[in-house]
């Protein structure tokens, strides 16, 4: 496919998203119907279709209107392409620009790609940051790896990885943590990665675990397990008890075979109440994701404050079920991948209000500026 075809494709896309079809659907059901398209077409558009949706308000702005043409003439405005050339009309590339296409200048919320209620709540939490932080979000996501230390070290999983011409640097968030600069699409199919000396894992996400109070023999609840990243960076860190649990198992259903593939053994448990007690519960539970939107855009523009209100009342439900569970000398972390004040520390000083005998033994927050996705984590312990 030509540049401008490519163009034509990623507006055809976004159109079916911005009537509501899911994003992964869309790229799917283009694949598919689409079959002479190669993998290098593949990929060139769903990043084409992330990056637009990223940038969804500023790039209509840019492109004359919330439509795929214009999400993508806004794209191409903002990168300062050829538009004769890219919307030629000539074989598959778009139709040439019309005056109807005239672009306007986004200003305050519309120009960070943030929704206006949600400004003043990232202003609350990130201060002199929030633009800065908002002008990350509106990029590509670093794609990083988390070295099993229980498989080898830093230096031989970057050996393995450069063999299979994938080059990587250390990143300074964990010690575990590698940036992928170059070849990031044949992880999967490495010799690192299938042999389980490298799980993909954002580095913020490794340096949560890192800050964890882990030790041999340690009985060890991951609550909210989702794929298991956490249960294996975990199990990577000390010899322990593992036990994984999530209120939709399905999200686990590959956390056995990751498992295996790096050697360690995890107890998934539907009633997590019938393993008690626990020295260490780790509860990265639901939350806006508004730390990881650079890699799930859709989910900053369907967030609402009624389901921000409604996820804030199950974070808090979670802390309540799961500090009983934990022994006397245990610990319940708690985390999120949010970078909101309401989801975080107020979070926690809510739980302490209301649970006496705990208290707050230290807790961080991780934004995109730091490299990774935004986190935070607080490790709470009785009195």
């Amino acid at each position: 496919m030509t540049p401008a075809a490519r163009l034509s494709a990623a507006i055809t896309v976004l159109d079916r998203i911005l009537d509501g079809e899911p994003v992964e659907k869309s790229l799917t059901n283009w694949g598919r119907a689409n079959r002479f398209a190669g993998s290098g077409d593949r990929a060139a558009l769903r990043d084409l279709v992330f990056d637009a949706l990223r940038c969804k308000r500023s790039y209509a702005a840019f492109g004359g209107g919330m439509t795929g043409r214009g999400l993508i003439l806004g794209q191409q405005r903002s990168r300062g392409a050829d538009l004769d050339t890219m919307f030629s009309g000539i074989g598959h590339a778009p139709a040439v620009v019309q005056a109807s296409d005239a672009p306007r200048m986004p200003t305050g919320a519309e120009a960070l790609d943030c929704p206006d209620w949600l400004l003043p709540l990232m202003q609350a939490t990130l201060g002199p940051e929030t633009e800065t932080v908002l002008r990350a979000l509106q990029q590509r996501a670093p794609v990083f790896l988390r070295v099993n230390l229980a498989r080898g070290t830093v230096a031989q999983a970057q050996a393995q990885l450069a063999a299979d011409a994938i080059v990587t640097v250390a990143h300074p968030l964990a010690k575990t943590a590698l940036e992928v600069t170059q070849n990031a699409r044949k992880i999967q199919n490495s010799a690192a990665y299938l042999s389980g000396l490298v799980e993909l894992q954002d580095a913020a996400s490794q340096a949560v675990v890192q800050a964890l109070p882990l030790r041999d023999g340690m009985r060890v609840l991951d609550h909210c397990a989702g794929g298991g990243g956490k249960t294996l960076a975990m199990a990577a860190r000390a010899k322990l008890w593992l036990f994984a649990h999530d209120a939709i198992p399905r999200r686990m259903a590959d956390l056995p075979a990751r498992a295996v593939r790096a050697g360690v053994q995890v107890t998934i448990v539907d009633n997590p109440e019938s393993s008690v007690p626990y020295d260490l519960i780790l509860a990265d539970v639901p939350c806006s994701g508004s730390g990881s939107w650079r890699r799930d855009p859709m989910g900053k523009w369907a967030l609402t404050p009624e389901m921000l209100a409604k996820t804030c009342a199950i974070q808090a439900s979670i802390l309540d079920r799961l500090a009983p569970m934990v022994s006397p000398e245990g610990a319940l972390a708690y985390a999120t991948c949010s970078l909101l004040q309401g989801e975080n520390e107020a979070q926690i000083d809510a739980f302490l209000a209301r649970t006496p005998g705990w208290n707050c033994q230290t807790s961080q927050r991780f934004t995109p500026l730091s490299g990774g996705d935004g986190f935070f984590i607080a490790i709470l312990t009785r009195k």
